[in-house]
């Protein structure tokens, strides 16, 4: 049964409302009373009006206390206390009535200053002797080759420093128990070296207490505790837990009175904010330990701490750098040209020796690959299917494999222990290090399991800690944090291996249709290539035909078609040309192929032409079909001006191309007549109109005076190669071909 107690209902709460208590419940924190030994002063934080305290503060420290200031009692400045958060009076010794000297510490609680008033002696350890110890501490810890040494000397260091009858080294255990693992003592109190304690004898919230105060003692465990006083001022159920001198729950001092222990310390191991456990004092007889020796303690305790992580964190560094070493070496065997599965089956006394393991095995859906200490072929089938239905996130590990999998409890000495890697690859493999059975015999300081308890059934501490023992069955080694990581780390480097492996067989195959891709478009091109040449030889014969056609007509108009047609192949002729020569099948650079064009033109047009031709041309790459038609018009249009504006001589002419925007610009001028030009209807305007047309374009003309100026604009996708060939230069920063 659990009792809720109310806060201030009873001061000095007795062992029979505690034991009926939650020990994981009792407010420990909160006892509104403190140990006799001392006094305690609460003030208001603002006006620093004295509101309550506790110990016989009229008969050590002054007879009129409550409703004064703090400051006038204490008889120091009130500016000392301006600064709630870093209010310091540990310079300050307070001389009582009763011819004692008080030490004072100050905590700043929400709206309370709490203000510990402890005696000290006259005689105190001299500085340079306390920093002494110290450095000769430190000085030995750093020799210590392990976590075991630190603890054996650390417990002798305590029992010099402090005087007590027994001083153990008490370390936390993972699962809550506490274990000694160094002792240094006298023989007044029986050994308790490697005994083990339950959780339960220092509770949770005891636990979080050890963290916040570091260090605590009772001088005397028979002490009467002093209740917090007036009982109507208000402050029933304040917090204690930074005070010193608060009180300790009856549950404990009944549990060190049945342990013999008449006075005790606690100091606080604290290793990166987490309590790695205790230094526990015990004395057989009253003692006090001063306010120096406190300070003493603390210090050597957290040099004692630091080398416990700094010892941790060796072991913790070796034992990784073995395992990357070891699985570097694992890996480096693996043979890329084969699959990953008999890569693992081939190094399979390497990856059992990664681990320290009494049995391996790789295991898939059909076969079995294992070396060592384990279960049958059945019972190994059933764990590997039981691990894939688990959500273990492909690593589980266990050091009593029969709690977690019930059929393992049945061959304990073949698999108590697992640590398993689950590869979710295209055949699922499971990779196992077993561990057996290790028998072991733990020492307990009473038995943990007994209840203490009395005819009226109420829960009391445990009466007896006489060694009991106590065989553990069903456990193995345990798997240490940096073995499972090395697991997590080793299932991330196969998965990837895998992956790798089965690019590699990707990348292969691609490599083949590419390369076969490769061949057929050189073949391609090669045919291409072939039809294009033969297209320009043919090309070229009805040009010669024509040309000699012409020469033998003996009508002038026959002579002028002639050469026109003539002038119309060989634009379509110098099309097949480029295609032939350039790189790239299908694709012409028009600029290029207009400069080659005017001057195949000017050449057949007559002397002269060169040196009136004016060209300004950008690079732009159009569809070859696309060009032979641009072509054909330019081609028309040069054939117009000569004949219409300059009556066949040589004039001025000039010819731009650009791009403005998704439209291609090409432009013809001359300084000729232009009439007869806007009024063509002949075969040649007509196609050229035609050919516009089809290209989605516009032709206009444009009256100069003089001259005349034609100017053809197309939409860019129309002329773009297809997304099989290569995307048109850039032509936004190109410089224009010079003039000829």
């Amino acid at each position: 049964m659990t009792v809720q107690r109310q806060a201030g209902s009873e001061p000095g709460y007795s062992l029979e409302y505690a034991v009926t208590t939650s020990c994981d419940r009792e407010p420990i924190q909160r006892p509104d009373a403190i140990q006799p030994h001392g006094l305690l002063l609460i003030a208001d934080i603002a006006s620093l009006t004295v509101l309550g305290g506790a110990g016989d503060i009229e008969g050590r420290l002054t007879p009129d206390w409550l409703g004064r200031n703090l400051a006038s009692i204490l008889d120091v400045p009130t500016g000392r206390f301006e600064d709630a958060r870093h209010v310091s009076l540990s310079d300050l010794r307070i001389s009582g009535l009763a011819g004692e000297t008080f030490s004072v510490v100050c905590h700043a609680q929400d709206t309370h200053f709490l203000v510990e008033l402890e005696p000290i002696e006259s005689h105190n350890l001299l500085t340079w002797d306390i920093f002494g110890e110290i450095d000769r501490t430190a000085d030995r810890f750093e020799r210590c080759p392990d976590i075991a040494s630190v603890c054996r000397h650390g417990a002798t260091i305590f029992q010099r420093v402090t005087g007590f009858d027994r001083v153990l080294v008490y370390r936390f255990m993972e699962d809550g128990t506490g274990r000694v693992v160094g002792e240094s003592r006298n023989d007044t109190f029986p050994s308790l070296m490697n005994h083990h304690f339950p959780a339960s004898d220092i509770p949770t919230q005891a636990r979080a207490l050890y963290v916040r105060n570091r260090i605590r003692v009772i001088p005397d465990i028979t002490y009467e505790a002093a209740p917090i006083r007036p009982s109507d001022a208000g402050l029933a159920g304040l917090n204690l837990s930074d005070v010193q001198l608060r009180s300790v729950s009856p549950i404990h001092l009944q549990y060190m009175a049945n342990m013999g222990v008449r006075a005790s310390a606690s100091v606080s191991l604290v290793v990166d904010g987490v309590l790695w456990g205790l230094i526990a004092c015990h004395n057989s007889s009253p003692k006090p330990l001063p306010e120096d020796i406190r300070a003493a303690c603390r210090t050597l305790a957290g040099v004692m701490s630091r080398q416990l992580r700094n010892k941790e964190e060796l072991v913790t560094y070796q034992e990784r750098l073995r395992l990357r070493n070891a699985m570097e070496s694992v890996t480096s065997h693996f043979d890329v040209r084969r699959p990953l599965e008999n890569n693992l089956r081939s190094c399979i006394n390497e990856l059992q020796a990664l681990f320290p393991c009494n049995g391996f095995a790789v295991i898939s859906d059909e076969t079995i690959s294992a070396t060592g200490v384990l279960p049958d072929t059945k019972s190994l089938h059933q764990l590997h299917d039981w691990l894939r239905a688990g959500n273990h996130g492909g690593i589980f590990s266990s050091a009593l494999l029969g709690r977690d999998y019930p059929p393992a409890a049945d061959w304990p000495e073949r698999c108590a222990g697992l640590l398993a890697i689950t590869l979710p690859l295209r055949t699922p493999i499971c990779l196992l290090w077993s561990r057996v059975e290790i028998i072991q015999t733990i020492e307990w300081a009473g038995n943990p399991h007994k209840d203490d308890a009395d005819s009226d059934g109420i829960l009391r501490p445990r009466t007896s800690f006489r060694t009991w023992e106590q065989t553990i069955r069903g456990h193995s080694t345990r798997w240490t944090g940096e073995q499972k990581q090395a697991a997590r780390r080793l299932r991330r480097v196969l998965i990837a291996d895998d992956q790798t492996q089965q690019l590699r067989e990707l990348n292969a195959t691609l490599a083949a249709t590419l390369e076969e891709r490769e061949d057929l478009l050189r073949q391609k091109d090669f045919l291409i290539r072939e039809v294009n040449h033969r297209v320009q030889n043919s090309l070229q014969m009805v040009a010669s035909f024509l040309k000699l056609q012409a020469r033998s007509a003996s009508n002038d108009d026959t002579t002028t078609a002639l050469k026109e047609a003539q002038h119309r192949i060989a634009a379509i002729g110098l099309v097949h040309r480029r295609l032939y020569r350039d790189e790239h099948v299908g694709v012409v650079d028009l600029g290029r192929y207009i400069e080659e064009l005017m001057e195949e033109l000017c050449t057949s047009l007559g002397e002269g032409w060169h040196d009136q031709m004016h060209l300004s041309l950008f690079p732009i790459m159009i569809a070859a079909d696309r060009a032979i038609n641009i072509g054909l018009i330019l081609t028309e249009l040069i054939i117009n001006t000569s004949k219409y504006a300059y009556s066949g001589h040589a004039g001025p002419l000039y010819v731009g191309l650009a791009q403005a925007g998704t439209r291609l610009v090409l432009t013809v001028s001359d300084q000729g007549e232009c009439t007869p030009q806007l009024k063509g209807t002949g075969f040649g305007t007509r196609m050229m109109n035609a050919v516009v047309s089809s290209l989605a374009g516009t032709l206009t003309y444009t009256t100069l005076n003089p001259g005349l100026e034609a100017v053809m604009t197309l939409p860019l996708d129309s002329l773009l190669p297809t997304e099989t060939q290569p995307r048109p230069r850039d032509t936004s920063s190109q410089t224009p071909y010079p003039y000829p």
